[in-house]
């Protein structure tokens, strides 16, 4: 508070004022008496006084008491040495007489001048500090995009700046994140409370507690401006709509009572045709009533807040969708599989920015193998959801045809930047924008070995079964979308029992350097957990001490290797005659494993593979059968001619062996392999 501001208020104070009053008629009156009683030169120096006094009132006091002092003053004078003094000469009576009644008129112009100067002065400081307000307003509303925060901080700005009591109430439409719909209200309305701020501690005269609902009928304040579309003012003793009101409820009429309600502003929060709740404005502590400039004053404000807790609204709506939408796209629940076991953990950001591209899968694949994924699209909100969607839909495809893993990289670098492509030529952008980074792998159950290759993504962690943890060196590849740069990637062998931990960068780099993050997680991967979950929330609790500023996809892959008694493994001479040896092959093996049910199936299904590698293929034959959760037989050759399901005609000799194990088996496809392919197929175990 300025000088001039402490000034006005000490001498603008009644209790302060009246004393200077009466101060100033005291001193009058004594000055009167000693006039009177004194003769001589002591009247001249007297006299001096009587000047001074209404000099004194004027520039101390408001108009009317100025008057008072100025003309008791001025009376006294001519009283004294009209009629009472006779040592003083009538000249110098005239002289005395005439300068009290000159300060008579310059006090009362002196004051008028002052009142109209401070009068200014005061103007300007409600100006300014109505100025100073919706400058708080710009810079201190609107923090977050969070709806119920937005609010408390409307709430919390108007008081006691503005108002004694302040509250924020909105329709459920606002809270939830859907559209309200525009238009006019008709009959009560049901409002919620969220948020209000008060001079007394506690909020006392507040009739709701935050987040209770109340119903409010057309000739309260708050419906009247939803009604209206703008600010009302309303005073208790002179609006019969609001005394009518109120007289509805005894509880809402005995606080206003109690607390001295004597104003009250109601401003509707509308941001772009919508209405989304009412803003209350009251005073009950302050004597000065709400004003129309304070009504225009609320507006303002309550029309820069309505504007943001739109925009905390809308980002609402669309973080849910986005959220709902990358939810959907992930997998619901990881396959149960017997060459591993998996735990993950998916936290969306709990940045502004909206959740972001990272997913992960874990992908069945033949032969008792399986896949392991972890991506990240660049950027935020829905367009990067939709993008991973895409990218997750097409690694499955691609990995149904079993690639390896550079090669898989390779289309999906492809594809990558053909969807920039299509959405730059929508946009009518510059091509190339869309980004992404991959961690591709494959574990085969059987051989224990593990490929992986990499684009422009984070290296995996590998924690030992004596719990040492290294993360593996893999060949550094550009990211997906960039385009012309080579895929590589690396196969090493991993003992049973080995933790492979596939994560994105969201994890690490939470910390200020990404070096201390992957030290973090190192750490974190070495303590001992009774379980991949266990393990799982280790990780995260120990990098993540608050809601990530990224997306975070975790993955803990414990390898598994399949027991030699489960896999039977033939080499089969290319000669048609040892077809029915390759069966019986198939039904002895069957005999040991107590699957001899489905040994006549099994037979046919080994005999059109076998038959159809000594025909079309080349040597050396392989005839692989693995017991998994499925039956699995596979039958490898050295011709890397990929076969064709077709429908024979009627009279054709050839053509229905593929059909016929399409027919008879749930599943059945081809792979390549360094020396040739392998047809595979997979049928349903025997019940018990």
């Amino acid at each position: 508070m300025s000088g001039l501001q402490k000034y006005l208020k000490v001498i603008h104070t009644r209790s302060a004022e009246w004393g200077v009053f009466a101060l100033l008629l005291i001193c009058t009156g004594l000055i009167s008496v000693a006039q009177f009683l004194l003769a001589g030169e002591g009247l001249v120096r007297w006299s001096g006084y009587s000047v001074l006094i209404p000099f004194v009132a004027g520039a101390l006091l408001r108009f009317r008491r100025t008057l008072i002092v100025a003309a008791l003053t001025l009376a006294t004078t001519i009283g004294v040495y009209g009629f009472a003094v006779d040592s003083v000469s009538v000249g110098g009576r005239v002289v005395v007489i005439t300068v009290v009644a000159l300060a008579f008129a310059i006090s009362l112009i002196l004051c008028r001048v002052r009142l109209e100067r401070e009068k200014r002065l005061k103007r300007m400081m409600i100006a300014r500090t109505r100025l100073d307000l919706l400058s708080d307003a710009s810079t201190r509303i609107g923090s977050t995009l969070d709806v119920t925060r937005t609010a408390q901080e409307l709430a919390e700005l108007a008081v006691p700046q503005f108002s004694d009591f302040a509250s924020v109430d909105l329709l459920d439409s606002a809270l939830s994140g859907e559209g309200p719909t525009p238009g006019a209200f008709t009959g009560p309305v049901a409002i919620r409370r969220i948020a209000h701020a008060s001079v007394l501690d506690g909020c006392p005269e507040a009739a709701l507690e935050l987040g209770e609902i109340d119903i409010y009928s057309e000739l309260s304040p708050r419906v009247r401006s939803l009604f209206t579309g703008r600010p009302a003012l309303a005073h208790i003793t002179n609006d019969p709509d609001f005394d009518h009101w109120l007289a509805q409820d005894l509880n809402r009429t005995a606080r206003a009572r109690d607390y001295g309600f004597h104003s009250v502003i109601t401003a509707p929060l509308r941001a772009r045709g919508t209405t989304l709740g009412v803003a209350v404005f009251v005073r009950h502590r302050r004597p000065e009533p709400f004003d129309d400039d304070d009504l225009l004053l609320a507006g303002e404000v309550a029309a820069r807040a309505a504007v943001c807790m739109d925009n905390a609204r809308r980002y609402t709506c669309e973080r849910a969708t986005a959220v709902t939408l990358q939810r959907s796209l992930l997998p619901h629940h990881l396959p149960e599989l017997l060459a591993v076991e998996t735990a993950y953990r998916y936290l969306p950001t709990g940045s502004q920015a909206g959740v972001g591209g990272d997913w992960f899968d874990v992908i069945s694949l033949s032969g008792a193998r399986v896949a392991l994924v972890v991506g990240d699209v660049v950027g935020h909100g829905i367009q990067a959801s939709a993008a991973m969607g895409r990218l997750r839909t097409a690694v499955r495809t691609l990995a149904d045809i079993d690639l390896p893993p550079d090669e898989l990289l390779t289309h999906l670098d492809d594809l990558v930047i053909r969807l920039s492509e299509e959405t730059d030529a929508t946009d009518g952008g510059p091509g190339g924008n869309m980004v992404a980074t991959c961690l591709y792998a494959v574990y085969d159950p059987i051989s224990s070995r593990c490929s992986l290759a990499r684009a422009g993504h984070p290296a995996p962690a590998l924690v030992s079964p004596d719990g040492t943890v290294d993360f593996l060196d893999l060949p550094p590849c550009p990211p997906l979308g960039l385009g012309g740069l080579p895929f590589e990637s690396a196969e090493l062998q991993l003992p049973e029992g080995s933790v492979l931990a596939l994560y994105t960068d969201g994890l690490v780099e939470s910390h200020h350097r990404i070096d201390e993050g992957l030290d973090d997680l190192r750490h974190a991967l070495s303590l001992p957990a009774p379980s991949l979950e266990a393990a799982c929330d280790t990780v995260t609790e120990t990098l993540l001490t608050d809601r990530p500023a990224d997306d975070v996809a975790l993955l803990l892959v414990r390898t598994r290797t399949l027991p030699p008694d489960r896999v039977a493994t033939w080499d089969i001479p290319a000669d048609p005659a040892l077809v029915v040896h390759a069966r019986k092959l198939a039904a002895d093996q069957l005999d040991k494993w107590g699957l001899a049910e489905a040994g006549f199936l099994t037979e046919v299904v080994v005999s059109e593979l076998v038959t159809n590698a000594i025909r079309y293929g080349a040597p050396p034959i392989e005839l692989r059968m693995i017991r998994n959760r499925t039956l699995i037989c596979e039958v490898s050759d050295a011709s890397s001619t990929a076969p064709h399901m077709r429908r024979a005609g009627v009279f054709d000799e050839g053509g229905r062996g593929l059909l016929l194990v399409a027919q008879l088996t749930q599943d059945w496809g081809t792979r390549q392999t360094t020396i040739g392919k392998t047809i595979w197929c997979e049928q349903a175990l025997p019940a018990g």
